[in-house]
Order: structure tokens, then sequence, then C-alpha cells
């Protein structure tokens, strides 16, 4: 009996992913239909890949409401060097490049200046989101949608989309860097004590800062699939809510908001639970205005359990 209470405890997002899709088999025919799940995987990558990277936030200690802003933003970059005649390769560098620069810039920020991520984050969506209303003059930019660009974001290889396959190659990425190198170690220092971590020779500082830089990375990857999915970036719509979104895969997947634990794996879970949730919602016919509703009962729950497991 302990032994299945330290399982649930450790692991309790795999029940909750099983017990989903038992009752999402149950519910819908369409379902385990090998289209509908590779549905469900294209959908829930652009966010899962902004997840990988909230993770190692989360786990540091920080939080990140910039992602959805700062994604539009790379987007809008991506766009305008396309449409000047700039080859997509360059355009793909300098969206990665200001992801990464806003990242930096945050981890900087929240460091030296020692203010709470929150706020300084959520200074960032502002500013980042305003960039790209004046960057489009506040409608949206279009970009070539019969340009080669576009199959990163709709192409497959074989039956498997190609977001899909970004998406697992960053889930390797991250889950290695986070599991077996240095700067994963550190994270989970950094996270679990501060104190502890600067008197152990860790340069906190740093380690914030790589780690604003590394979430910046994947909102530049997640927007490169996106931008090309779609040939377009909306100043209104684009990347709008991405960060609960991916506030919420980290949440689920069992990473306390008071950080120093946490697994990209259960990152994935918890992409994927929301991916089927709003999928199912779909295939039932339940109003998609209620999928907010559900995702903040789920969050709630989610925190719940973790308080009740301490």
């Amino acid at each position: 009996m302990k032994g299945f209470k330290s399982l649930w405890k450790d692991h309790g997002y795999v029940f909750a992913l099983i017990v989903l899709l038992i009752f999402a088999a149950i519910a819908s025919p369409q379902f385990m239909t090998q289209t509908n799940i590779f549905n469900i995987l294209r959908q829930t990558s652009i966010v899962g890949i902004i997840a990988l990277g909230m993770t190692f936030v989360i786990i540091s200690g920080g939080i990140d409401l910039s992602v959805g802003s700062v994604l539009a933003v790379c987007g809008v970059i991506i766009l305008l060097l396309q449409n000047e005649g700039v080859p997509i390769f360059l355009s793909i560098l300098a969206g990665c490049g200001v992801g990464m620069a806003i990242g930096a810039a945050n981890g900087f920020i929240i460091a030296k200046a020692k203010l709470a991520p929150f706020i300084v984050t959520l200074a960032t969506m502002t500013i980042a989101r305003s960039l790209v209303i004046f960057l489009s003059d506040g409608s949206s930019i279009i970009g070539d949608a019969s340009s080669d660009f576009t199959i990163i974001g709709n192409g497959k290889i074989g039956p498997i989309p190609i977001p899909v396959l970004i998406f697992l190659a960053a889930i390797l990425v991250c889950h290695f860097m986070l599991q077996k190198t240095k700067f994963g170690r550190y994270v989970f220092s950094v996270g679990g004590s501060e104190t502890t971590a600067v008197y152990s020779g860790i340069k906190v500082d740093k380690i914030k800062i790589l780690t604003y830089m590394l979430i910046g990375l994947t909102v530049s990857i997640a927007a490169v699939i996106e931008t090309a999915r779609l040939a377009s970036v909306s100043s209104a719509s684009s990347g709008l809510y991405y960060e609960m979104d991916a506030i919420a895969a980290v949440i689920i997947g069992g990473t306390p908001l008071t950080g120093g634990k946490g697994t990209i794996i259960g990152t994935v879970v918890g992409i994927i639970i929301l991916g089927i949730i709003g999928n199912i919602m779909n295939l039932m016919n339940i109003s998609p205005y209620l999928n907010g509703a559900v995702k903040g009962i789920i969050i709630l729950i989610a925190v719940l359990l973790q308080k009740r497991g301490k």
C-alpha cells in the first residue's frame, strides 16, 4: 500500500493519462484512429516545445509569462525578413536569435535586479505584444504560403507530421540536458535552495540567465513551426494563452511551482493530457469555449494534489 502511494505521488500523471485514454476511447470510436492520434500530437507540438523550456524555468524556481507574446514577435521577425527576400534559413536564425535575446534579458533582470520572475515576464509579455501590434500595424503579417518554409509546419515524413518529429527531438535533447548534464543538476540545485547552491559554488545568476535563454530558444522553435504552418502572424491571436497551457502542462506533469523537482517526461504527459481533453471535447461536440474552464479546473486539481502529497 505504501509503495502504491509513493508511486501515485511521484507518477500520478501517468495514471491520469491512462484513465483519460480509456475514457476517450470509450466516448468516441474516432479517438484511437491513427489520423486522430497524429492530429493530437501535431496540435500539441507547438505548446509542447514551449513547455519543455518552461520545465527548466519552473524547476529553477522561476516562471515565464511572456512566452506567447515572444512567440508572436519571433514569428513577425521571420515573416518580415522572408517578405524582404532574406533567405529563409537566415530568417529562422534571426527569429531564434530574437527569442534567445529576450530570454537572456528576462534572466538578466531577474538575476541581477533580484526582481520577481512573475513581474519581469509580465512586463516583457506586455512589451512583446505591443511590438507585435506595432510591427504588424495592428493586423496580420502574411508570408508566402507557397514557400518551401511551410513544409516545416505542414509536411510529413511518412505518416508522421514534421512538427511531431521536431517535438520528439526536442524532448530527447531536453531530457538529456536535465538528467545527464551538469547544467541540469545545477537547475535542480538552484530551484531546491538558492542559498545552498551559492554556498556550493554554483553561479546562480548564470544558471538563471541560461534557463531563460533556453526557454527563449524553445519558444522561437515553436514560433518557426507555427509560422510555417499558418504562413501568417496575427497581432491579436498568435501565441495567445500559450503561457497558460505551457505552465499547466508542467504542473500537471508533477513539477511544483516552488521548483526543485520535475521531469521532462512528466511535462510531455501533461501536454498530451491537455491535448486529449481538447480533442475529446471536439469529438463529443462540446463547446470549445469551455476548454479554458476545463483546463483551469485541471490546474487547480493538480496543485491541490501536489500540496496534499507534501
